[in-house]
């Protein structure tokens, strides 16, 4: 446990990381893939050429995030025990939900309705994103009963955009209004949403390493 929590800050970066380059490296195998309108899911749908590869790398970046669990938790459990779980279950709904049950249930968009792969990729991708969301929400809380105002305002902005970007990106997933050009790119919105929801993670986790390095060298 020693161990996961000198390096938790790395995993979650390793997690991040591989996470967000899943898509692009897998991209130069799948060229028919139009990544500005198809969502990353598909990578790992059945008929994928790239399939197996789309479907480990999920578990493996979930594997990273759930990583860096205790590290998260113990940074805060001084501050709050309560708040300190639930910036830790953020991160582990995502790292389960969105990325380690992506890789065990995959989806079949030529099926006209879901099954139970489906439901559960779905259902996990959902709970996952709400973590997302709630990782800098439970951060700005956090360094507001620290008093440090600055830092919690700038989680707080943080989390505002991510929302912001998440509507659209909802919006775009509605069939009545890809109509409009604005909302024709769904895979784009999904990629650029997914990019603000990775900056607080990676601020934090840069934040957390200097502070251990400024420990270290004093």
């Amino acid at each position: 446990m020693s161990f996961l929590k000198k390096y938790g800050f790395h995993f979650l970066l390793l997690g991040v990381i591989s996470d967000f380059l899943t898509p692009y490296v897998l991209g130069l195998f799948y060229p028919e893939l139009n990544q500005m309108t198809a969502v990353m899911s598909l990578f790992g749908e059945v008929g994928s050429p790239v399939r197996g590869a789309f479907l480990i790398w999920s578990v493996v970046a979930g594997c990273f995030y759930m990583l860096s669990l205790p590290a998260i938790y113990a940074t805060f459990k001084e501050t709050s025990k309560p708040l300190a779980g639930i910036v830790a279950a953020a991160i582990g709904s995502y790292g389960i939900g969105d990325c380690i049950f992506t890789g065990l249930f995959s989806v079949d968009s030529a099926e006209a309705q879901w099954n139970f792969s489906t439901w559960v990729h779905n259902i996990g991708s959902g709970i996952g994103y709400a973590g997302f969301l709630l990782f800098p929400l439970s951060l700005s809380l956090i360094y507001r009963k620290q008093k440090d105002l600055q830092t919690s305002r700038r989680y707080f902005v943080l989390l505002l955009l991510s929302l912001a970007i998440a509507a659209i990106y909802g919006l775009a997933r509605i069939p009545q209004l890809s109509q409009f050009t604005l909302f024709q790119q769904l895979g784009f919105w999904q990629r650029l949403s997914f990019v603000f929801n990775y900056l607080p993670m990676v601020l934090f986790a840069h934040e957390q390493l200097q502070r251990v390095r400024k420990q270290i060298s004093h």
